[in-house]
């Protein structure tokens, strides 16, 4: 037998092994899928091999889904793009003895976990401090969002200069520790329905209570101005507008830091500051609509299906995505980013972030992926690394069940593990 012949023999054996493992997983799958679990519920799935560019499996891939946080992985996609390696914290110009400072929407100043100090170490070196904090155009609230989540930690208001993530943090385990320390007398040892009034920054915490809470507080000009002043007593000042352009830029933490808690954490306060903040690099007027807009149009012109895209976290159920977009941005991500700083932003099955408690692989973990989850909707969508060391990529969608979510999870965790097992 001659090379030539042996070789095209070898090559084409190589080719049928890996077409027939890729028929025996999709046939196992289907008959997942044809045993009825998903009969009562709106289910999309898609599994691509970026490899080969070969699509594994697909079941209502082009069909549009509500994706709650799975919506991180667009404003994620987003920031990587647009945004430096350092987070832009301020615009700022320096007058004399007066500094100027416009906020970019960066959340990170002197927030709980990342305490950040930037304008505070500068500010403290003038006189007199302007603040402009009215340059957002956009609602406090995103389009969609539940009005009676006004109190709960996962919806904080969007702001152009937030300041201790426009929470106030409240914890008894010794005695009543508050932060911002300038807010102590708004909070009221009390049992309420909600822990804050609608429209004003009265905060309750229940006097029997020992947890850590975070109350999102009402931005205004007046709390910016009260907070400020605590921190620096009569320097600051607020202002609509700078009289000469602001001709510097300052910056705060670690951009792969406020990703990273963004996806593992599935954070919609840093998520819909991430767009905020990306918007700062198109105006100094800030829009999370506008840069929404401005990659869809350039960057993501190529999705198959354009999105409905309202907001940067997926609290919104006015968003509408589905499984093949998720995928094409998911490959973008994968493209150009190395593997080892690309899986470390995302929850990893098994270890860490909201997979902790699934999805753990034999040894090491196999999934890399965002959840997402509303009330009756739960979506996966990331990478999974199979035995045979194959990476695919996947989003697993599941909107309108009534069963509990964690049944739903166990019959998409089977559906991954043959794909793990059997690719």
């Amino acid at each position: 037998m001659s090379k030539f012949k042996f070789l095209f023999i070898f090559i084409s054996s190589i080719l049928s092994f890996f077409g027939c493992k890729s028929t025996q997983v999709t046939k196992k799958i289907t008959k997942h899928f044809d045993a009825g679990f998903y009969d009562s519920h709106f289910t999309g799935f898609l599994v691509v091999d970026p490899a080969s560019n070969d699509t594994i499996f697909k079941y209502n891939a082009h069909k549009y889904f509500t994706p709650a946080s799975n919506t991180k992985i667009f404003t994620l996609y987003t920031a990587l793009q647009v945004l430096p390696e350092k987070i832009p914290a301020f615009k700022y110009r320096i007058d004399k003895d007066t500094i100027t400072i416009q906020g970019t929407g960066d959340p990170t100043f002197l927030h709980t976990f990342f305490h950040d100090s930037t304008a505070l170490k500068m500010a403290q070196n003038f006189k007199k401090v302007n603040i402009i904090a009215s340059n957002l155009y956009d609602e406090k609230y995103g389009p969609g969002w539940a009005w009676e989540d006004y109190d709960t930690y996962f919806s904080p208001e969007r702001s152009s200069f937030p300041m201790y993530g426009n929470v106030v943090t409240v914890n008894n385990k010794n005695n009543l520790q508050i932060i911002p320390k300038a807010l102590k007398k708004n909070i009221q040892y009390a049992e309420r329905k909600f822990n804050r009034d609608y429209n004003a920054n009265n905060f309750y915490y229940p006097p029997k209570s020992n947890k850590t809470i975070e109350i999102p507080m009402v931005i205004d000009s007046l709390l910016i101005a009260e907070l400020w002043n605590d921190l620096l007593p009569g320097k600051v000042f607020i202002v609509n507008s700078a009289s000469k352009k602001l001709d510097q830029i300052a910056f705060s933490v670690e951009a792969d830091s406020l990703y990273k808690r963004m996806m593992q954490e599935s954070d919609n306060f840093l998520a819909e500051q991430m767009l905020i903040l990306s918007s700062s690099k198109l105006s100094d007027t800030l829009s999370a609509d506008k840069i929404r807009n401005f990659m869809l149009e350039n960057q993501l012109k190529n999705l198959k299906q354009k999105p409905r895209w309202v907001d940067g976290s997926g609290l919104s159920r006015y968003n509408l995505f589905t499984p093949t977009s998720f995928v094409q941005v998911l490959t973008k991500l994968y493209t150009d980013i190395p593997r080892n700083r690309l899986y470390n932003l995302f929850s990893s099955g098994g270890e860490f972030g909201t997979l902790k408690n699934w999805y753990a692989g034999n040894s090491k973990p196999y999934i890399y992926a965002k959840s997402g989850t509303l009330g009756n909707n739960y979506s996966l969508s990331g990478y999974l690394i199979t035995n045979s060391g194959k990476t695919l990529i996947f989003s697993f969608m599941n909107n309108h069940f009534t069963k509990p979510n964690n049944e739903v999870k166990k019959n998409m965790q089977t559906v991954l593990e043959l794909l793990r097992d059997h690719y």
